[in-house]
């Protein structure tokens, strides 16, 4: 496709949560794009993307599938390098990224997410919630069963409208592609070997009353990275971008202002 100056701003790519979809970033799509180019897919299985293409058969669940995904779609739009990053299992999939393609990631945004693999508990509770959506379908139980963690709790008390959002977007995505995302993250590897190698600068953003993935362990992980750094969101759980749109960018913005200017 022929340049044009919006191409050659810093690209950003963003995975998001699971189970949801790049819808989650509307709230601080048009601030970030005035920064950057923008990428925000939505994932394979999930919103607007199939798991498979046609009657072929989906590949077998693994992170480097979805991670191969964003390669092809960097390489159709002619990105050598991005910045490149996501939240929650948006996150899993940024560092997948870096497994696969190292040479392909100027630096990471990772957003209440970890680097570690699932112990034996966790990996267990996802591939039974993967059998259990390919037999029921997702309606009611998986937003129910979700909701307490995933937001925090002055989200639930004091911002009902992003508590509807956030039902109304895991409502919405496919049994299969749940199913499939599931099993996927349930048998990731640990990735903070990885990060520790690359040395890339490291943006990790985490809400204050986040419970999946809480504060001290990301503060552990910023300190072990070289360029490493953290900004912990107040009065936000498991999805800030969605919860405190206004605290996620003062904290992102900043830093990729620096990324443009190294």
């Amino acid at each position: 496709m022929p340049s044009t100056d919006a191409d050659s701003r810093l690209p950003l790519l963003l995975f998001h949560a699971y189970p949801l979809d790049s819808r989650m970033w509307d709230g601080v799509r048009a601030a970030l794009a005035e920064d950057v180019r923008l990428i925000t897919p939505d994932q394979r299985g999930m919103g607007g993307t199939p798991l498979s293409e046609g009657d072929t058969t989906p590949p077998a669940p693994d992170l480097a599938v979805a991670a191969a995904d964003a390669i092809a779609l960097l390489d159709r739009w002619g990105i050598e390098r991005a910045i490149v990053g996501g939240a929650s299992m948006g996150g899993y999939v940024a560092m997948a990224l870096l497994r696969l393609a190292p040479e392909r990631v100027a630096g990471l945004l990772l957003v209440d997410t970890k680097a570690e693999a699932d112990d034996e508990g966790p990996r267990a509770v996802r591939l039974a919630a993967a059998d259990r959506a390919e037999q029921e379908g997702t309606e009611g139980w998986l937003a129910d069963g979700m909701l307490p963690k995933l937001v925090g709790a002055t989200t639930h008390r004091s911002r009902p409208l992003v508590v509807e959002r956030v039902t109304e977007l895991i409502g919405s995505q496919p049994a299969s592609g749940v199913a499939w995302a599931q099993r996927a993250m349930a048998d990731r590897p640990d990735s903070g070997n990885a990060l520790r190698a690359a040395g890339l600068p490291t943006l990790i953003v985490v809400g204050e009353q986040d419970e999946l993935s809480p504060p001290g362990p990301a503060m552990e992980l910023a300190e072990s990275l070289l360029q490493g750094e953290i900004a912990v969101i107040p009065d936000a759980g498991h999805l800030v971008p969605l919860e405190d749109p206004d605290g996620f960018l003062s904290v992102v913005r900043p830093w990729l202002a620096r990324r443009r200017g190294a």
